[in-house]
C-alpha cells in the first residue's frame, strides 16, 4: 500500500499504529508465562487471583481512554500521546520494583492509563486522515502487522524467564516505550485541524460523548464489540490456566497461545484484502454467525468428552480466529459517523470496549474449575450477545453494506 497521509506515509502511519497497538498487547500477553512465578513470588493462594495481574491493566487502560479523547479533541493528539507514554514508563519501572502483590496490581493499572492513549491516539489519527472503507483498509493493515505480537509475545516472556527473574519482563517494556516514544516525539505530526478542536470542559465532554451515544450505528457497534472483547479477553485471562494446568503444556504453552493468534492474524489479514470489496458488514455479520457456531460446536463437543488438546486446539482457533475479521470492521463502523469528534468517540469506544469486556471476560475466566467446559459456555453467550447487538443496530438487516 502506498501513499501519503498528511506528512507521514501511508506505510508509516500503518507502522506506527501497529507499534502502539504492540505496546499494550506486549503488556498482557508477555506477563502470561509468568503468572505462576508471581504467584509464587507473592505467595498467592487463589490461582485464579493471578489473573488479577491482567485484569487491572485492562480495566485502567480501557476507563483512561475516557480522559485521553476529551484530551486529545482539545489539545491535539501528538502531545497527549507523548506524556501518556511518559506515563506508561514510570509505571513500567514500579512494576520492576514492586514489593508486594498489591502495589504490583497499582502499577499495573498506572501502566494501563499511560498505554491507554497508544488506542485512543491512534484510531483518532487513522480518522483524522482517513474514512470509510479506506479507515478499515489502514485499521486492518496496522492489525495485521501487529497481530504477530501475540504470537511472539508470551514467547518472548518465557525467553526471558529462562535467564531472568519475571521482573525483567517489565524492564523490557520500558525500553519499548520509551522507544515508541522517541519515535512518535520526532515523526508524528499534529493531525488535528485547529479548526476542529474541542473545548476541554465538562460541558463540552457530555455534550461530545451523548453525541456518540445518541448515534445508534456507534452505539451499536460499542455493544456488539463489547460482548466480542469478552470472549477474547476471557481466553486471553484463562489461557494459562487451561494449557498449563488442563492440558498440562507447561513450557510449550507460548506454542500453543501463537497457534491461536496466527488464526487470528491470518484472518485480520484477509479482511484487509478483501473488506474494500465485500465491505465491513457483509464480513464482520458473517463471521459473528461464524464465532457463535464454533463455540457452540466445541461446547458440545467437550460435553461429550471429546477434550484432548488435539480437539480443543484447532477448534479454539477456529473460534477465536474470527475475531481477526470482526474487531477492525466493528471498529471502523462505529468510528464513520463520527467526523469531528473522532477523538472523544475512540475513546468511549475503547473505554466500554476494554474495561467492560475486560470485567465480563474476567467473569467467565474465573468460572475456571480445572475444565474447559465453563469458558466454552462463556464463548458461546459471548458469541450469542453480539449477534443480538447487532441485529439491534441494523434493525434486524444484517450483511448489507452501502456502497
Amino acid at each position: 500500500m502506498t501513499g501519503r497521509t498528511g506528512t507521514l506515509s501511508t506505510a508509516e502511519l500503518v507502522a506506527m499504529v501497529a507499534a502502539l497497538s504492540a505496546l499494550n498487547a506486549l503488556s498482557i500477553d508477555m506477563m502470561l508465562p509468568a503468572l505462576p512465578d508471581i504467584g509464587e513470588v507473592y505467595a498467592i493462594e487463589n490461582d485464579n487471583d493471578r489473573q488479577l495481574v491482567i485484569a487491572s491493566y485492562v480495566a485502567s487502560f480501557g476507563i483512561a481512554q475516557l480522559v485521553y479523547g476529551p484530551l486529545s479533541d482539545a489539545f491535539g493528539r501528538r502531545s497527549v500521546l507523548v506524556f501518556a507514554l511518559a506515563l506508561y514508563v514510570v509505571g513500567a519501572m514500579l512494576c520492576v520494583l514492586a514489593p508486594s502483590f498489591s502495589l504490583l496490581l497499582a502499577a499495573r493499572a498506572l501502566q494501563g492509563i499511560g498505554a491507554a492513549a497508544t488506542r485512543v491516539v491512534s484510531t483518532a489519527v487513522v480518522r483524522d486522515l482517513t474514512e470509510g472503507r479506506r479507515m478499515a483498509q489502514v485499521m486492518s493493515m496496522a492489525m495485521t502487522i501487529f497481530m504477530i505480537v501475540p504470537i511472539v509475545a508470551p514467547a518472548l516472556g518465557q525467553l526471558i524467564l529462562f535467564v531472568a527473574p519475571w521482573r525483567w519482563i517489565f524492564a523490557a517494556l520500558t525500553l519499548y516505550a520509551l522507544i515508541i516514544l522517541a519515535w512518535a516525539y520526532l515523526r508524528l505530526p499534529e493531525t488535528l485541524k485547529a479548526d476542529d478542536r474541542t473545548p476541554f470542559r465538562p460541558h463540552a465532554i457530555a455534550s461530545a460523548y451523548a453525541a456518540v451515544l445518541s448515534n445508534r450505528q456507534t452505539l451499536g457497534y460499542i455493544i456488539a464489540s463489547t460482548f466480542m472483547s469478552a470472549g477474547l479477553f476471557a481466553y486471553i485471562s484463562a489461557s494459562e490456566q487451561i494449557f498449563v494446568d488442563v492440558f498440562q503444556l507447561g513450557a510449550w504453552f507460548p506454542l500453543a497461545f501463537a497457534a491461536v493468534a496466527v488464526a487470528i492474524t491470518c484472518a485480520t489479514f484477509l479482511n484487509s484484502r478483501i473488506v474494500m470489496r465485500h465491505g465491513m458488514r457483509r464480513i464482520s455479520h458473517t463471521m459473528t454467525l461464524w464465532f457463535l457456531g464454533a463455540a457452540i460446536a466445541h461446547a458440545v463437543l467437550t460435553a461429550l468428552g471429546a477434550n484432548s488438546v488435539w480437539m480443543f486446539l484447532p477448534m479454539l482457533a477456529l473460534t477465536i480466529g474470527a475475531f481477526g475479521m470482526i474487531g477492525g470492521n466493528f471498529n471502523a463502523l462505529a468510528m464513520e459517523p463520527m467526523g469531528r469528534i473522532a477523538g472523544s468517540a475512540s475513546a468511549l469506544y475503547g473505554a466500554i470496549t476494554s474495561a467492560a469486556g475486560a470485567i465480563l471476560g474476567v467473569l467467565i475466566a474465573r468460572t475456571f474449575d480445572g475444565t474447559t467446559l465453563p469458558f466454552l459456555i462463556g464463548l458461546v453467550l459471548a458469541g450469542a450477545a453480539t449477534l443480538a447487538a447487532i441485529a439491534w443496530t441494523e434493525r434486524g438487516k444484517l450483511f448489507r453494506d452501502p456502497f
